[in-house]
């Protein structure tokens, strides 16, 4: 019976309802967050590099991290085309760049969890051949592992309509306009998505636990502080991050409303790639001094 249906192959985005003078307003805004997501991650990641005080794993990871993203931030040029053009989008690399960058939390989370329990064996079990191969290992896991659900996704055929409610390649609202069952599948990309998203904050909820009961046992408040001052940053990222992506992902129906739907994804890829280059700045000592070092040479140059 599916043979006398036609499947759509590309469809047209809807983006944001609304007059065109609204969509001139939301491009300007969205444009000058994107503007300072680049801008704020590319500064983290310049600084890692030229300051040798940063040469350590954690800033290693938070290198990486910065750069996934502004990868994962890539749907926001093609929703700001959406504002003034019409746009297209692909699905994969968006849900490639939020697996890796899942896996990086957790790598993170055990980084800390050595740094404060384990200080005298950290330099020897974080080593730059372990911190490499966890790295390499988070991008080709998160890459390996949306090839089928993507697949699959495109697989059905997509007859009602190619009009897509959303302002980038949405999996529950293209699943929306498919005429086959699609029950199954929804129910594997949901296990996979807890396996994802859960199994990356497993080792998360463990290293903070044993982290936090290790700081209660130091005496004093700045010893404490001293101690989780590194973690603050991951901490907040983490709480930012995953409480977004549980409410989005992590449900056995994927089709819910287009409303929910953009609201859900705009916290994602606009407002938490915004916040966090001030979460690593403003909590972190480290890359704070770096940060005031940095703009003091380069005053310097300006100045001879």
């Amino acid at each position: 019976m599916m043979s006398n249906h036609s499947s759509a192959t590309e469809f047209c985005l809807l983006g944001f309802p609304g007059p065109q003078e609204l969509h001139h307003i939301l491009f300007a805004v969205f444009f000058l967050f994107y503007s300072v997501t680049v801008m704020g991650n590319t500064v983290i990641i310049v600084i890692i590099c030229v300051d040798k005080r940063l040469h350590s794993p954690m800033y290693f990871f938070l290198a990486h991290l910065s750069a996934l993203e502004m990868l994962t931030s890539v749907i926001v040029p093609v929703m700001l085309g959406g504002l003034l053009l019409p746009g297209m989008q692909t699905l994969f690399l968006y849900l490639a760049l939020g697996t890796t960058e899942f896996a990086l939390l957790g790598v993170m989370a055990v980084d800390h969890y050595v740094a404060v329990c384990n200080p005298l064996r950290y330099n020897t079990l974080m080593n730059s051949h372990t911190c490499i191969s966890v790295v390499i290992g988070s991008w080709v896991f998160g890459f390996l592992s949306e090839i089928w659900p993507v697949y699959a996704t495109f697989q059905f055929t997509f007859c009602k309509s190619n009009v897509l409610d959303h302002f980038f390649c949405d999996r529950g609202q293209l699943l929306k306009l498919s005429c086959d069952d699609t029950v199954f599948t929804e129910f594997v990309l949901f296990l996979m998505a807890v396996f994802i998203i859960i199994g990356s904050l497993a080792p998360t909820i463990v290293s903070y636990t044993y982290i936090i009961s290790t700081i209660l046992t130091i005496p004093t408040a700045s010893g404490r502080r001293k101690a989780f001052s590194p973690c603050a940053s991951h901490f907040t990222f983490v709480v930012n991050g995953y409480g977004s992506c549980l409410f989005l992902f992590v449900k056995p129906k994927q089709t819910q409303a287009a409303e929910y739907n953009k609201i859900v994804s705009l916290l994602i890829c606009v407002l938490t790639p915004l916040l966090n280059p001030f979460i690593f700045t403003l909590q972190n000592d480290k890359v704070k001094q770096a940060l005031r070092d940095g703009v003091k040479s380069c005053c310097q140059l300006i100045k001879d």
